[in-house]
């Protein structure tokens, strides 16, 4: 049976502590400078509450990834779970990708002078664990899933302010932050 992962993003839990970036940045052992997946809280315009609703981005593992269409050396590779991964040693640091990419998942290392990406930890799956990132997050605001076998209706491709890429198929879902209640007294 096939599957195709991708990561879930419940932003009704997310309390925006970055365990999650943290959790990543260590296990791949990243720059100083070098981040793979930010927290970003959701603008105002977007969610106009007190209350704060933030959001945990990483690359999307899209089913027709710019970044592998654009790189020169044939440095990314789609595994047939849906997971692309760059192979940071065979990249020659042409930025192409990083270019390409309209969610800004590639970032250029520059002490190593190449390409960098969440590879969702394909490393620790192929082991039977989960993503650093996944496993870091203390709320349960960030899942992996099957998307063959996802089914959840409340889940979206695109919540407001993130681009809509339908030629790329983005394979990130997200759940809505729900409305904050109303005090009355």
């Amino acid at each position: 049976m096939s599957k195709r992962r991708a990561f879930l993003m419940d932003m009704d839990k997310c309390i925006g502590c970055r365990s999650c970036a943290m959790a990543c940045k260590n296990f791949n052992q990243l720059e100083p400078d070098m981040v793979w997946r930010q927290v970003y809280p959701l603008d105002e315009a977007i969610y106009p509450h007190h209350d704060r609703a933030f959001l945990s981005l990483a690359c999307n593992h899209c089913e027709h990834p710019a970044c592998m269409d654009a790189c020169a050396t044939r440095s990314y590779e789609k595994r047939p779970d849906g997971m692309v991964v760059h192979h940071k040693e065979t990249c020659i640091g042409c930025t192409n990708c990083i270019r390409s990419c309209p969610y800004g998942a590639p970032r250029f290392n520059r002490a190593e002078k190449h390409a960098e990406k969440c590879s969702m930890c394909h490393e620790r799956l192929d082991a039977g664990l989960l993503p650093a990132c996944v496993q870091g997050c203390p709320t349960g605001a960030l899942e992996l899933v099957d998307l063959e076998q996802f089914d959840d209706t409340n889940a979206v491709q695109n919540p407001a302010g993130y681009p809509a890429m339908p030629r790329l198929n983005p394979s990130t879902r997200f759940i809505l932050p729900r409305m904050p209640r109303q005090v009355r007294g």
